[in-house]
């Protein structure tokens, strides 16, 4: 990949990352990373399978020790000091024989006596707010472990945003999905890129996806290799370095998460 030349563009950053590296023993998973998750926007994360997108996605969220500096911008909702950081991970772990609804789990956090005892009612009703950003409100009695892949991320996302972050978090919110769990994920995610205190890191493989609803990309492989809007990052050189010959495509022209309606670019 040499001679690739790294695109930055000057934007408002969220979150500022600088030298940031990884390892768990002896293999360095992240090294050396620099980038800036835009402000009040839809940053994606692109990257080839074992790029280090989810570790860096968790040292974010301060789940994993790192060396480098992560710092926050300091725009935050009205009358906070600190930010607040939502979180939705590639897959939980649950038992799906469990008889927990939807409505139990996004109470389970925050209450302190067992939900069958009864549920507050200002955590129900946060809840339903939440599920209502999602369009999940129909899931709310539904057991969790009925719910297909795309009910679950998008119950996985309330979950996320009950407590209004500043910060979102998406690691892969859309693998597994049908088509038309996909078109309706990427409504939300256009929904939640209205909202003007809320800045989003999406890590996505779907570079059709990546270019019709992120206003910034970050390339990542280990390293960053470049970053900057989408229609200067993703050309087919610089797709092709970061993945080899692929096809931007997978999409139809018709799919409802489209801003533009018109069909999606092909590149390589």
């Amino acid at each position: 990949m040499e001679g690739l030349e790294r695109q930055i563009q000057p934007v408002e950053a969220a979150v500022e990352i600088k030298g940031l590296n990884v390892s768990f023993g002896q293999t360095r998973v992240l090294v050396d990373v620099t980038a800036s998750l835009r402000c009040r926007g839809v940053t994606a994360l692109v990257g080839p399978n074992g790029a280090g997108k989810s570790t860096l996605i968790a040292a974010i969220a301060g789940q994993v020790p790192y060396q480098g500096t992560i710092s926050f911008c300091r725009h935050t909702r009205p009358g906070r000091r600190r930010h607040r950081i939502g979180l939705v991970p590639q897959k939980i772990v649950f038992d799906r024989d469990a008889p927990v609804t939807v409505l139990d789990f996004l109470c389970l956090a925050d209450q302190r006596r067992p939900v069958w005892l009864g549920r507050h009612r200002a955590l129900v009703a946060q809840a339903m707010e939440a599920l209502a950003k999602t369009r999940a409100t129909e899931l709310a009695h539904t057991r969790l472990g009925t719910l297909s892949s795309g009910e679950l991320k998008r119950v996985l996302v309330a979950v996320a945003l009950r407590h209004k972050p500043d910060i979102l978090l998406l690691d892969e919110p859309a693998a597994g999905m049908d088509p038309g769990g996909t078109d309706l994920f990427c409504e939300l995610l256009d929904t939640l890129a209205e909202d003007p205190e809320l800045s989003v890191l999406w890590v996505s493989h779907d570079l059709s996806a990546v270019l019709h609803h992120a206003d910034h990309v970050v390339a990542l492989n280990k390293t960053v290799l470049f970053e900057g809007p989408p229609s200067k990052v993703l050309t087919p050189e610089r797709v092709n370095a970061l993945y080899g010959l692929i096809a931007i495509g997978s999409h139809p022209a018709h799919c409802a998460e489209c801003r533009t309606g018109v069909p999606h670019e092909r590149l390589g």
